[in-house]
């Protein structure tokens, strides 16, 4: 330990810094001949330390200098002088850790109600009913943690939704949220679903030495979004000016003291449960990420079932690290208890990562029952908490710990269940689950405080026939499978062959599964969703058996690999090469490659190692042959030794292998990354070629934008004189076709319209259409030859000239907030229809703003179901180019009206008008095209 008494010179806190790396490195390979560590070398590229070796770095750093250094560090340094630069500023150990200050105890929580239909209403009961009860305890850099109420929670949110609505942030417009795990996360979420926002999630920028494929990935996030604003911290503003720039929809960046409108008020937003409440995107381990839409109801709908499934009840409390930029993080381990009222106690990820301790110090103190984590932290803990921090600790009030998210490893369940049973920690208490974004977050759940159930398979059988049957005692390299339980209350699951028919138990094939939280599909991913989507089941993309009712999951159908009629997984391989010693443990890939010579896959294992030295690298190649034959029976076709960072993974740590697969194929594994000014060289370029293009690209739409401007001002003028100088009834509907049709030749927008023998056949009909644009209803007016009454909002009667169109051609409205007066309204649509007139209606009840449609409405399935009439869709393409909400620029566009095929009524009540809006949609939601703005 340096002296504390006088000032250290800064030459002297380097070296020493130095020397404590050289020792790390010279620990995990054999000193590079003739080679020193410099100040200035990177620490994972030169080095090879990646964030669990820096786990270790810091905590002898902060021995040997008697310090704690920020946690933040785990990621941001780059170089030894990082590190320097951190020591000499950073406090004495002395101050850092403690137990948290005690609170005044906790009465019992109270579950939000039943009655409770979107998260806001939750948000809002807690509030009113307990407003200086903790909901969160959230740990600082210092160690402290500050309580956070329902009731400041409340009123922050709605200061941030009073500030959205002042940037002009409208119903359904997405914002993405990129924050660390930090206080003003939690206002900024609920206040963006206050304000009628939805928000997306995204995960912060650690590394700089990855800024570039950063970037890259969330403007591939950002864009398939549509997001309008990006919530971030001040340190990332300038990577959110680099977004800004590439994210056509993007409008404002801001940060969450931007947003603290205190004592300010939004006007309410009236929600439904069938409302979007959240976007998340998947990993992307096995390709880019996916937007997965969840509605309040879908979200509310997982939790109570986790509720049950876990029984959750008022003397729980629960402890999560996870990121909330993450399913379990978000929902299981946040969303869940704001519901049940029950606290949370919440440190962040770097903070675990920092010194994993910190995750079972908090347990104790707070006497945690419930707490989730990856495989991978389990393991961390059994190899990274010294035995000197586990003094006095007492896990015996942990009642469940969920492990999830990636592959469950039946060796750490055994050594994290060994190393803490003394400790308190029961078999019971580990709790191996199944889940994915598409469904919320949990799927299956073991029954609670059950040990878990290990199955050991016999290999050749299971690989080659795919059938799990138990091994005999003399199996010397089984495959061992964890039980992830039973589905959750309401959720169902099946395994299906590669013709999507179930199969029997025992027998591998791809898990599918069901519930009411299922999502809809991939957000503005037609394809996507109709590669996954088969008879209301969703293809969750791995594969696994039941036995006994319950699942294991055996791997990634896109990562298995099928070698001589084998089929071999990945996630083993993986594991038994990451054991070896020079091998980085997490940080190898295997993956299969079709071969024409071999006449079947050819098995790559891509593995990274700081051996640089030829002789040890050929031991250790020989080593990872030896290993992998000794457990397939068969030898790795090729084996790569790569350098740190080679491998691709995701943002929660997954291991990419059809990007590793990708880079080795193009020749990019071995090459590193770039060095962190030419990432931003090579961002700024994109920057400005982007901000260029963007306003070349203006110049004619702008023109175009002022020519419609006048020609809507001279539409208006002309239906102002018609109104006063015909009658009331089928001449004013016939004038504001004719208007209609003027107007659309005039703006250069043709009309074509396919299908019509569709309406050849005695009417009335409930046409029900996509509704992209305001201009919508003038290209159905000016192009479709039946007569029709559209069925529109009430505010429109109020609207200058278009209100008394609308009246004068005696086109319906309906009251969307007063409920007494909407229930008479419906009434009277269904009677027109009854009489013989044909209803016009856009059933997802305003503009949507992006390509994907919006949750449908009833209304117009009830009128046809009461009046018997058939329902035909008719699908707008082209409208979205003008007047679409929000844009600012148009373009002229070919506009075609598709009519469908009718769909007649078949039965009555509910049932019938849910599968009529179900078939209405399907043949609606087709690729729309965007406008490129």
């Amino acid at each position: 330990m340096l002296p504390r008494g006088s000032p250290v010179r800064p030459e002297a806190i380097e070296r020493a810094v130095l020397d404590v790396i050289g020792t790390l490195v010279a620990e995990l390979a054999p000193p590079r001949a003739g080679e020193a560590i410099g100040l200035d070398d990177s620490l994972d590229h030169d080095l090879g330390l990646g964030s669990l070796e820096r786990v270790e770095l810091l905590l002898r750093l902060g021995q040997r200098f008697g310090v704690v250094l920020p946690d933040p560090i785990v990621a941001s340094a780059s170089t030894p002088r990082d590190l320097a630069q951190a020591v000499a500023t950073a406090v004495p150990a002395l101050t850092e850790e403690g137990p948290p200050a005690t609170w005044a105890p906790l009465t019992p929580g109270m579950a939000a109600p039943d009655s409770a239909r979107l998260l806001t209403d939750v948000l809002r009961w807690h509030a009113e009913h307990h407003p200086e009860r903790p909901h969160l305890f959230l740990r600082q850099e210092d160690g402290s943690e500050r309580p956070l109420h329902y009731g400041e929670l409340w009123a922050s949110a709605s200061a941030v939704a009073a500030a959205l609505f002042h940037e002009g942030l409208q119903h359904g417009d997405t914002v993405g949220l990129m924050l660390r795990t930090e206080r003003a996360f939690f206002p900024c979420f609920l206040g963006i679903l206050l304000a009628g926002g939805v928000p997306v999630p995204l995960y912060p920028p650690f590394r700089m030495d990855h800024l570039e494929e950063y970037v890259e990935r969330q403007v591939g996030i950002l864009r398939n979004a549509g997001a309008q604003v990006l919530i971030t911290f001040d340190e990332a503003k300038r990577v959110g000016t680099l977004l800004k720039a590439r994210v056509p929809s993007l409008r404002r960046t801001l940060t969450p003291a931007g947003l603290d409108w205190k004592d300010a008020v939004a006007p309410p937003v009236r929600l439904e449960d069938s409302d979007a409440a959240l976007i998340q995107y998947t990993s992307g381990s096995t390709g880019a990420p996916k937007g997965v839409l969840l509605t309040h109801a879908q979200l509310l709908a997982n939790i109570r079932a986790i509720g049950q499934a876990l029984r959750i009840h008022p003397e729980d409390v629960a402890v999560s690290w996870l990121p909330l930029y993450h399913d379990m993080g978000l929902i299981g381990s946040w969303l869940m208890p704001l519901y049940y009222g029950i606290p949370l106690a919440i440190l962040s990820p770097l903070a675990f990562l920092a010194r994993p301790s910190r995750w079972l110090r908090a347990v104790h103190h707070h006497r945690g029952t419930l707490a989730a984590a990856p495989n991978f932290a389990y393991d961390l803990c059994v190899r990274k908490v010294e035995d000197a921090e586990l003094e006095g600790l007492d896990l015996s009030s942990w009642r469940v710990a969920l492990n999830g998210s990636e592959a469950v490893s039946p060796e750490t369940i055994e050594r994290f269940t060994r190393r803490f049973a003394p400790h308190g920690f029961q078999p019971g208490t580990m709790f191996p689950a199944y889940g994915l974004a598409e469904v919320g977050v949990a799927l299956t759940f073991p029954p609670v405080g059950r040990p878990p159930h290990i199955e050991a398979i016999e290999r050749e059988h299971f690989t080659r026939r795919r059938e799990a049957r138990p091994a005999h005692e003399g199996e010397e390299t089984p495959l061992r499978f964890v039980s992830c339980g039973r589905p959750l209350p309401g959720y169902q699951v099946r395994i299906v062959d590669g013709a999507g028919r179930p199969i029997g138990e025992r027998v591998e094939g791809r898990i599918e599964f069901r519930g009411p939280s299922m999502t809809p599909g991939y957000f503005h991913a037609p394809e996507a969703t109709r590669a996954v989507l088969h008879d209301g089941w969703m293809d969750s993309g791995d594969l696994g058996y039941l036995a006994g009712g319950e699942l294991y999951v055996t791997g990634r159908s896109k990562d298995l690999i099928i070698k001589a009629g084998r089929n071999l997984y990945p996630t083993e391989l993986e594991e038994v090469v990451g054991e070896l010693p020079g091998i980085r443990k997490g940080c190898v890939a295997a993956f299969g490659l079709p071969s024409e010579e071999l006449g079947t896959e050819r098995l790559v294992v891509v593995a990274e190692t700081r051996e640089r030295g030829e002789e040890a690298r050929a031991r250790l190649r020989a080593a990872i042959l030896d290993r992998v034959t000794a457990v397939l029976g068969l030898p790795p076709d090729e084996v790569v030794l790569a350098p740190p960072g080679a491998v691709r993974k995701t943002s929660s740590g997954k291991i990419r292998r059809s990007a590793t697969r990708e880079a080795y194929v193009h020749g990019e594994l071995l090459r590193g990354r770039r060095a962190v000014l030419v990432q931003y060289a090579r961002l700024a370029g994109a920057h400005l070629r982007a901000h260029g293009g963007r306003v070349a690209s203006t110049v004619g739409p702008a023109l175009y934008t002022v020519y419609l401007s006048v020609l809507m001002l001279l539409t208006a003028l002309m239906l102002g004189v018609g109104l006063v100088t015909v009658r009331s009834g089928p001449s004013t509907d016939r004038l504001v076709r004719r208007i209609a049709r003027w107007m659309l030749r005039a703006a250069g927008c043709p009309v074509r319209v396919e299908g019509l023998e569709h309406l050849r056949g005695p009417g009335p009909w409930v046409l029900v259409a996509n509704h992209v644009s305001y201009v919508d209803s003038v290209a159905i007016l000016a192009a479709l030859p039946v007569d029709f009454r559209a069925v529109a909002k009430q505010e429109v009667r109020s609207w200058p000239l278009v209100g008394a169109a609308v009246r004068g051609a005696g086109h319906l409205t309906v009251d969307r907030f007063d409920t007494a007066r909407g229930v008479e309204g419906a009434a009277h649509v269904t009677e027109v229809l009854r009489q013989g007139t044909s209803l016009l209606i856009f059933p997802e009840g305003t503009c949507a703003r992006g390509p994907a449609m919006l949750p449908f409405r009833l209304g117009a399935f009830k009128a046809a179901v009461e009046a018997g009439r058939p329902v035909v869709p008719i699908h707008l393409e082209g409208t979205q180019c003008i007047l679409r909400p929000g844009s600012r620029l148009q373009r002229p566009g070919h506009i075609t009206l598709s009519v469908g095929e009718p769909i007649i009524p078949a039965a009555e009540g509910w049932p019938e008008m849910v599968r009529l809006r179900d078939m209405a949609r399907a043949r609606l939601d087709h690729p729309v095209s965007a406008p490129t703005l």
